[in-house]
């Protein structure tokens, strides 16, 4: 369902278009009907020509309605999914502290062996002595890397960054991009992917950011339902007010299909 709504808003533009041009012949048809109801005597004639009004009239009532709908799921519907997915990868990719590893040991059982405490010296131990361990974090999720991939272009700019995608990185389901993107007099930024889906150019997708990130956070909403598996280029661009390219940071990645998830087998009763 959620891929059918990011199709519907990426195609809005394309199904206004044709909502347009439709509306504009069944006003021509209404107009036709209307001449020929006004130019006969003739009551059947007239009733033929008012009938083909009331169609007319009717599927530009059923036009309005569709985009209407069209339009409550590319400002409405789209952006609560989006939201809700990025949620959920952003709870996937979150940095998460090591927490402490207690491993049991069996207790000891009495008569089997005594403990030789001659060699234990008791008293206070000088910290400089001791040897702490030193906690580390858990990097931020990037997904399953392909080695020996091509490597990123423009990413050595902290104007535009990009830490997820990371590059080779297999790309199967709704990701989060996370990353930087801003400049002086900055105006937006947007996606682009080249790949077997755009004929190896360049094409924009439906994602444009209008606030620049200046730390590394959340840039948008990829998804890679709309593209048929391959390798493709993956870059974030910045634009600056006058709608020039100030920065590009550009990776590849892999668009796979889904991978399936193992089915528990059913064991019988006895």
């Amino acid at each position: 369902m959620a891929n059918l709504i990011f199709l519907i808003e990426q195609w809005a533009i394309g199904i206004y278009l044709i909502i347009a041009a439709l509306l504009m012949w069944q006003a021509w048809r209404m107009s036709k009907a209307r001449q020929a109801y006004r130019g006969t005597q003739f009551e059947l004639e007239r009733d033929l020509a008012r009938s083909s009004q009331y169609n007319a009239l009717t599927m530009m009532i059923m036009l309005v309605e569709v985009a209407l709908i069209v339009v409550g799921i590319q400002f409405v519907v789209a952006p609560t999914v989006r939201e809700n997915l990025g949620d959920s990868a952003q709870s996937a990719a979150s940095v998460q502290e090591d927490g402490e590893f207690l491993t049991p040991a069996p207790s000891p059982v009495q008569g089997q062996f005594e403990v030789d405490s001659s060699g234990v010296q008791l008293g206070e131990v000088n910290p400089a002595n001791q040897i702490l361990p030193t906690p580390t974090l858990t990097p931020t999720y990037v997904g399953t890397l392909v080695p020996n991939s091509p490597p990123p272009v423009g990413c050595d700019t902290p104007n535009a960054t990009l830490q997820v995608p990371g590059n080779g990185m297999i790309v199967f389901e709704p990701m989060l991009v996370r990353g930087t993107a801003y400049t002086d007099n900055f105006s937006f930024y947007k996606f682009e992917l080249s790949g077997p889906a755009t004929g190896d150019s360049f094409a924009p997708v439906p994602v444009d950011g209008t606030t620049p990130v200046r730390e590394t956070g959340d840039l948008g909403q990829f998804v890679p339902a709309f593209y048929e598996p391959g390798e493709y280029r993956f870059r974030v661009v910045v634009f600056d007010l006058t709608n020039t390219v100030r920065a590009v940071c550009e990776m590849t990645i892999f668009i796979s299909e889904p991978i399936p998830t193992p089915t528990p087998l059913a064991t019988g009763g006895t």
